[in-house]
């Protein structure tokens, strides 16, 4: 039986009752998503809150919302939020992002979105949903998300890469632009897996970069272990 808890370095996030566990990719998101003034955040389908959590150990001076949909994930990331030091600074809503509708802009806007499109379904329901576009999809994500989105902002998602460019000619159908990407490999010689994509409501040229978590020796990289270093407990 897997963890009920993963522990981080100034939190702990319990996910026994949610769908999708702690796993690399959120951490990876949670440590590089990056904006300017960073004042208000919003984590779209925020799961155990994982994500909301290192957004606010990041960003001391923000406010951070998560919204989810599942009853059970959204009561536990409440009170993985309530346990951590920023729960003045937290709040989960248990509400549909479709219909969800904020009183003010935001700065920062991330998503793990719980779905593979072109995977094939798990025949387990709640985990099924938190996988798949069974209630939300690439198009809706992005035009909600720049419906929300400060002039200025930015929002950041990880993809397998598989989908990218289908998630990325939605974003662009909706005023979204990739400014950074990062090709996720788990190392050299190995196929990439995922994408990390930042993008603003302006065209500029994209800076992309290669992230491998593993050097050729099976032990993990520098870069990896720079990224996370706030976070994880083994360095």
């Amino acid at each position: 039986m897997s963890n009920r808890f993963f522990q981080f370095k100034q939190f702990t996030v319990w996910h026994d009752r949610c769908a999708m566990k702690v796993g690399t990719d959120a951490v990876l998101l949670g440590a590089w998503a990056d904006a300017d003034a960073v004042e208000r955040v919003l984590d779209v389908g925020c799961g155990s809150g994982v994500i909301a959590l290192m957004l606010a150990q990041r960003f001391p001076q923000s406010h951070v919302t998560g919204v989810e949909l599942d009853a059970e994930a959204a009561m536990q990331a409440c009170e993985n939020v309530n346990a951590s030091p920023w729960a003045d600074r937290l709040e989960v809503l248990q509400e549909d992002f479709c219909s969800y509708h904020p009183t003010a802009y935001f700065d920062l806007i991330v998503s793990n979105p719980p779905y593979f499109i072109d995977a094939l379904r798990s025949p387990f329901g709640e985990r099924s949903l938190a996988r798949h576009a069974a209630g939300l999809n690439y198009e809706t994500l992005f035009r909600r998300s720049r419906e929300m989105l400060a002039a200025n902002g930015r929002m950041c998602v990880i993809l397998p890469t598989e989908v990218e460019t289908m998630a990325v000619d939605a974003a662009a159908r909706n005023g979204l632009y990739v400014e950074r990407k990062v090709c996720v490999f788990t190392k050299e010689g190995k196929p990439q897996r995922r994408v990390m994509l930042s993008f603003a409501t302006v065209v500029s040229p994209v800076e992309t970069t290669n992230l491998f978590l593993m050097d050729a020796d099976g032990s993990y990289a520098k870069a990896y272990r720079e990224l996370t270093a706030d976070f994880y407990l083994k360095w």
